[in-house]
């Protein structure tokens, strides 16, 4: 029988359909609740169950604790309600109209812009609009029935090609077959625009972007779309890497900076070379926040990047630097050779 949810404090209410999630659930009929990576990895749709069972499903414990679950936690991408049941979770405005979509896309260039990444950036089909909110991500269909999900690195424009950051992570197949194999003009297919990580435009509050390595690819997106829009919110955007080289985009970030007041470029290296002949910020990128910002409850905080780096600055910054939670958004990317969300 069709189990019925409730979403509180919104009060909205739907069935699911046999075997579906309650995230599948929501997002079939417009609701929009917080999600990443759609398979029990990352925690961006965690949520509290108010009443009801619900089958926690197959997921990572890094993204579902144990005191998540003492704590009536679940996430809502894997867990399946064994009844009725109220869950509490934030609605999210905006992706409602979005359509989500399966296109053929085509090969424009593959830029490799230092040793480990590579800027993929693909061709729609002709007159073929592709309508998605800068920082979601978009899913590779692969042969073999498996998918691969990077975040978008730029802004939707007629005519102008998605842009995705490839990182070449020892193991990763996809990556492997972008720095090897692929070559311009391959037809791949794709999915999207999925996740729920873009800017929040009902606020006037400044914003601090936290990214590590290729967590600058949404970020960037989510950047250039607010430039381009004229927004005059504050913004500081810091981005931690281990050396110099992997700042493949830094001139960008500090164009940014030059050609607009309310921006700030901040690059943080963990590990500099020698070589780097550094001068400016090191240690962890979360580190360096919460050394310039003695009270952050009037912020907004955008992170992308290593769950580890995410969580770190998420337990910071609303634990000792006054952040509301409800402030604090992330997509962390869940690395791994078969990761789901998302490995670039």
């Amino acid at each position: 029988m069709p189990c019925r949810v409730t979403i509180q404090p919104s009060g909205h209410v739907f069935e699911l359909e046999d075997d579906e999630s309650l995230l599948a659930g929501a997002l079939r009929q417009g609701y929009g609740l917080p999600y990443g990576c759609r398979s029990g990895s990352c925690g961006t749709c965690k949520g509290r169950v108010l009443s009801g069972e619900v089958d926690l499903g197959d997921y990572q414990p890094q993204a579902l604790s144990s005191e998540d679950i003492a704590a009536g936690k679940a996430l809502f991408c894997v867990a399946h309600p064994r009844g009725d049941v109220v869950i509490e979770a934030r609605m999210i405005s905006g992706v409602r109209d979005i359509q989500v979509r399966r296109l053929p896309v085509r090969v424009e260039s593959i830029e490799r812009v230092n040793h480990d990444v590579a800027v993929l950036r693909l061709k729609l089909p002709a007159n073929e609009k592709f309508n998605f909110l800068p920082g979601q991500y978009i899913d590779f269909l692969m042969p073999d029935g498996k998918r691969r999900s990077f975040s978008l690195a730029s802004v939707p424009a007629d005519g102008a090609p998605l842009e995705l950051h490839i990182r070449n992570y020892a193991g990763g197949t996809f990556s492997r077959h972008v720095f090897e194999e692929l070559k311009p003009r391959t037809i791949l297919r794709i999915e999207g625009p999925l996740g729920t990580f873009f800017l929040r435009e009902d606020s006037d509050k400044p914003i601090i972007f936290m990214a590590g390595a290729t967590g600058f690819a949404p970020i960037k997106g989510i950047i250039e779309g607010a430039l381009a829009q004229g927004t005059l919110r504050q913004m500081v955007l810091y981005w931690g890497v281990r050396t110099r080289a992997d700042l493949y985009m830094a001139d960008l970030a500090s164009s940014w900076q030059a050609a607009h007041r309310n921006f700030t470029f901040i690059p943080v290296l963990s590990e500099p070379a020698a070589d780097d002949h550094w001068q400016g910020r090191t240690g962890l990128v979360h580190e360096a926040i919460l050394a310039d910002f003695a009270d952050l409850s009037g912020y907004e905080v955008y992170a992308c990047g290593a769950p580890v780096m995410v969580d770190a600055g998420k337990r910071g910054f609303t634990g000792t630097r006054g952040l509301p939670e409800a402030a604090f958004y992330s997509d962390p990317f869940t690395v791994s050779v078969d990761a789901a969300k998302p490995v670039g």
